[in-house]
């Protein structure tokens, strides 16, 4: 008969989240997570794999836990520009509040794995594709609505957006309140 886990798997999970997210990938070692998680190496690779593995599953929570916000702030009802507007600033808001300039998981992820990591590329390309197409569809909707020019190409828009954002979680790790407050004002301008 196996042993039990003495531990809760979801909020291991949770923590090496954040401990990856604070540090990078590289940057954490093996034993920084087993101090960080109170659990042997063994519980570690016997939960969750190797440590790739454990970062792989702590960036599909990652993705998961922010697609459900970014979809709520996008699917509101009533106007949906300028639900588009309040999510751009709510990312700068969101960036200029962490204390610790961690940036975004998604985005530290790609700066720092890719192109060689191909399981890593996959869980980014999924999650651009995923805010892409709520932004697209929020977009579409304020064009039905007649809150964008008819010939506008909301994609490109989504698609534009998208980079920005990215540029957006970079610039957080600054922390210049001015130069990212004006870089939302200045993206939300294209929405028209």
């Amino acid at each position: 008969m196996g042993r039990t886990k003495e531990f809760d798997p979801g909020a291991t999970l949770q923590a090496a989240l954040e401990l990856f997210w604070r540090k990078g990938y590289e940057a954490t070692s093996i034993q920084d997570l087993v101090d960080h998680l109170g659990i042997n190496r063994g519980s570690i690779y016997a939960t969750y794999g190797s440590k790739h593995e454990l970062y792989l599953r702590a960036l599909d929570r990652y993705c998961e836990n922010e697609g459900v916000a970014a979809l709520e702030r996008l699917n509101q009802p009533g106007p949906a520009l300028p639900a588009v507007r309040e999510f751009l600033r709510a990312f700068a808001t969101e960036a200029l509040a962490d204390a610790d300039r961690k940036g975004c998981l998604v985005t530290n992820t790609a700066i720092e794995l890719l192109p060689e990591d191909d399981k890593a590329q996959r869980r980014v390309e999924t999650a651009f594709h995923e805010v892409e197409s709520a932004i697209t569809g929020a977009l579409i909707r304020a064009k039905a609505q007649g809150e964008v020019a008819e010939g506008t190409d909301v994609r490109a828009q989504a698609r534009f957006l998208v980079t920005f954002i990215q540029g957006l979680r970079v610039m957080g790790k600054t922390g210049d309140e001015r130069r990212i407050n004006d870089a939302v004002e200045q993206a939300t301008t294209v929405l028209r």
